[in-house]
């Protein structure tokens, strides 16, 4: 494991915060899919009432992943966080870093007492699909998008290992 600081993005991050974003984009095999600007990220995240958070990873000075999450509600389950994105750099992949960012995300839920966490995995991504599973999280869906979930015991089961 590489010597890592996980932190809450600020707002002079979005420029990392972009280039995550697209090379995520391009791994899932959409390059040409992020729209958003760093204006808006700036805006929709930093902003009196922020729409989302990020959490980073930064590694001798460089930004080098990141888990970036909103906040949802669920009409059968209530109080829920979305992970939308969860990225590490290709050459620090295998290194531990997503498991700490994985990790923080969890924390965070935890932290703000919410039923369930939930995001989506690609079907063709099976080292993300087997990691979850490790973890304990239900992986469910019939198409393209895989949706997975974790609920107030699973997290509490995982985050106690």
């Amino acid at each position: 494991m590489v010597n890592t600081t996980i932190r809450k993005a600020k707002s002079g991050d979005v420029k990392d915060i972009l280039r995550l974003l697209i090379e995520l984009a391009v791994y899932e095999k959409e390059p040409d899919a992020v729209k958003v600007t760093e204006q808006e990220l700036i805006r929709d995240g930093f902003g009196k009432n922020p729409k989302y958070q990020c959490i980073l990873a930064e590694t001798d000075n460089t930004i080098v992943g990141l888990a970036f999450y909103t906040p949802r509600y669920s009409t059968w389950v209530g109080d829920t966080l979305h992970l939308e994105d969860l990225i590490v750099t290709e050459k620090m992949r295998g290194k531990g870093i997503g498991t700490l960012l994985y990790k923080s995300f969890l924390e965070e839920a935890k932290r703000r007492d919410v039923n369930r966490v939930e995001w989506s995995v690609l079907d063709w991504n099976k080292p993300a699909i087997d990691f979850y599973k490790k973890t304990g999280a239900i992986i469910d869906g019939l198409d393209q998008w895989k949706i997975v979930r974790m609920n107030k015991q699973i997290i509490d089961d995982y985050l106690s290992r």
